[in-house]
């Protein structure tokens, strides 16, 4: 994988460990991670990533077990 430009999450946690990161790899790939395991690597469209984060906001969401 190529050098990304990984931007940590404005509501991520203060410290180490607790932070989204997500990079844009091309107009059509959106890279996530979770900062405390930056070897795991998720990609996903940015329509895909917008609709679950609309999901998440408008409680979507709410009581999902996964």
């Amino acid at each position: 994988m190529s050098q990304l430009d990984w931007q940590k999450s404005s509501f991520s946690g203060g410290g180490d460990g607790e932070c989204v990161e997500l990079a844009a790899g091309s107009r059509t790939r959106v890279h996530l991670r979770e900062s405390d395991r930056p070897a795991q690597v998720a990609i996903t469209t940015p329509t895909a990533l917008s609709a679950l984060l609309t999901a998440i906001k408008t409680g979507g969401l709410d009581g999902f077990v996964g």
